[in-house]
């Protein structure tokens, strides 16, 4: 994906990708100290430097691992939110 690519193109590639497939979320970027780009530029740029820092033969698996890892905190992240919103409305 990013063969051939300087850094800051791959994190363009990146940072395009992923916003193609984001999953709705109620983010309020406004309540963010960055912006939602910037965020998504630091991301992606930190993920293309593990994966070139990690040997080639390792890098499907870790980047697996990354992806499982992160997946697995947004979901428990949600339930809790959600847990959170459930307990504070007030009753009718």
């Amino acid at each position: 994906m990013t063969e051939g690519l300087s850094k800051t193109e791959a994190v363009g590639k990146l940072v395009s990708l992923a916003k193609e497939v984001e999953i709705k979320e109620n983010i309020d970027w406004a309540d963010m100290t960055m912006s939602e780009d910037s965020l998504y530029e630091l991301m992606a740029s930190n993920a293309i430097e593990q994966m070139y820092t990690c040997p080639e033969d390792h890098r499907e698996g870790v980047m697996l691992a990354t992806l499982t890892k992160l997946l697995v905190e947004n979901f428990a992240l949600s339930y809790k939110l959600d847990q959170s919103r459930i307990n504070n409305v007030p009753s009718e």
